[in-house]
């Protein structure tokens, strides 16, 4: 962050001020007190379960110079009415600051973190980069990760998630985005926004916001993205696997679960292994490279860059190998585009190594009224797949289908982990439903329990 006093924060945002003006800030500010830093402020948030100015004392004997708070409190603070407003207000400021630093935002249906992972991996190579390390995209994530830029930072890398419309045009007034990608439009979050129509004109706001200087980058995957071109006067590049794309991927083939393909752009063609799983990925990718393609990146390196990015948000797609099992642990979230992708790769692992598959699947939430039919799909889809064992916990909704696959509905996820016992070695196993159904703590257990259960055999 750049270095400001109380004083001048106190000034931006309206706050009254209860301690020293003359405070040295240089960090970016934290809302948990345990990571408070010296030289950082806390954001003393109320919440349903715990109210953040009961642990400002602990922020302050850590190291943080002040907090911000909503009431005086017995130690140095600042008040206002919206903790969370006035961070905004810090972070725009801050961004203003920064002539030198190039913002990139993305939003999507599905992909976003991926992408970022992807992004941050590429421009690490060429600069000072920031980016959070996990989904922080909203009022209160995208702020902070703003606040972490100071005049070094080369490149910024947000995510914008949207609930409700508007959500990323004021993201986007305080991001101020260069460069503006828009993955997809699906239907995660179709229960809060009605229509896939609705969701597409709240992911415009990204490419609307944008100033006839900044790039959009706009994927190729549904009818609704493409479209976006018409809300900016600027610079666009397109992504896709089609011909007529900017920046494309040609030859795909998928080896041991992971993507292969030649990227194509107007410098040339270049091969890409991925290390990541999944077909899925291969869009992921190609946005990463489309944002390469728009900073003038050289080809050779964005290709290699693709080829050698791990995985660093945790329970996405990650690999878990153990003794003659694979467990594909992709618990952080769910629609039905990632949960069939999480499919595919499933019964692609499977067949390599020729053992049974086996998905242990759990809700799929905000999907509105649509959410049934999708999880009935989704059902179908297994079976049309050749999954053989979709261990179902507490989702009826995805039904017992046809076909040779098993289906084993449980209530909770205790009984889906007791289907250990009935897992062969050679055999695959997928972890995924929506993040509240809290899947990482069963592929903990299926691991802990096939540990044991090979441990006991030998």
């Amino acid at each position: 962050m750049i270095t400001l006093t109380a004083g001048e924060i106190a000034l931006l945002i309206g706050g009254e001020l209860h301690c020293d003006r003359d405070l040295l800030v240089s960090k970016a500010p934290v809302f948990d007190s345990r990571l408070a830093t010296p030289g950082s402020f806390f954001l003393a948030l109320e919440g349903e379960n715990s109210d953040g100015h009961e642990f400002a004392a602990q922020a302050y004997r850590s190291g943080s110079v002040f907090s911000l708070t909503s009431r005086v409190i017995d130690g140095p603070c600042i008040v206002v009415d919206d903790v969370i407003a006035a961070l905004s207000i810090v972070a725009g400021f801050v961004r203003t600051r920064l002539e030198n630093l190039t913002v990139i935002a993305i939003t999507g249906s599905q992909g976003k973190t991926s992408t970022k992972d992807l992004l941050r991996h590429m421009l690490e190579a060429v600069g000072p980069t920031i980016a959070p390390m996990g989904s922080f995209n909203n009022d209160l994530g995208l702020p902070i990760t703003l606040l972490e830029c100071d005049e070094r930072t080369r490149f910024c890398i947000l995510e914008m998630g949207a609930r409700h419309k508007g959500d990323i045009a004021r993201l986007c007034n305080i991001a101020k985005p260069n460069i503006g990608v828009v993955l997809c439009v699906g239907t995660a979050h179709l229960g809060e926004f009605g229509s896939q129509e609705a969701i597409a004109e709240t992911k415009g706001e990204m490419i609307a916001s944008l100033d006839e200087k900044s790039i959009a980058i706009l994927g190729t995957y549904d009818e609704f993205t493409p479209a976006m071109s018409k809300l900016h006067a600027g610079p666009i590049l397109t992504f896709g696997e089609k011909s007529n794309v900017d920046v494309r991927a040609a030859d795909v083939e998928i080896r041991e679960g992971r993507p292969h393909f030649d990227l194509v752009t107007k410098a040339g063609r270049d091969a890409v292994g991925m290390r990541l799983v999944g077909a899925h990925q291969v869009s992921n990718a190609l946005a990463a490279a489309a944002v390469g393609t728009a900073l003038a990146l050289p080809l050779e390196l964005i290709a290699s860059s693709l080829s050698t990015a791990e995985i660093s948000s945790k329970w996405r797609m990650e690999l878990c190998e153990l003794e003659d099992l694979l467990i594909i642990n992709d618990s952080y979230n769910a629609n039905p585009a990632s949960m069939a992708a999480a499919l595919r790769s499933l019964a692609f692992f499977a067949q390599e190594r020729g053992g049974q598959s086996w998905a242990f699947l759990g809700k799929m939430h905000e999907l509105g009224e649509s959410g049934a039919l999708a999880s009935a799909d989704i059902g179908t889809l297994a079976s049309e797949i050749g999954i053989d064992h979709a261990v179902i916990v507490n989702a009826p909704e995805y039904g017992s289908g046809v076909g040779p696959m098993q289906y084993h509905h449980v209530g909770t996820i205790a009984q889906a982990a007791e289907f250990v016992t009935h897992i062969a070695p050679g055999d695959v196993v997928l972890v995924k439903a929506s993040r509240a159904e809290g899947f990482e703590v069963l592929a903990d257990e299926i691991q802990k329990r096939w540990s044991s259960k090979e441990g006991s055999d030998q």
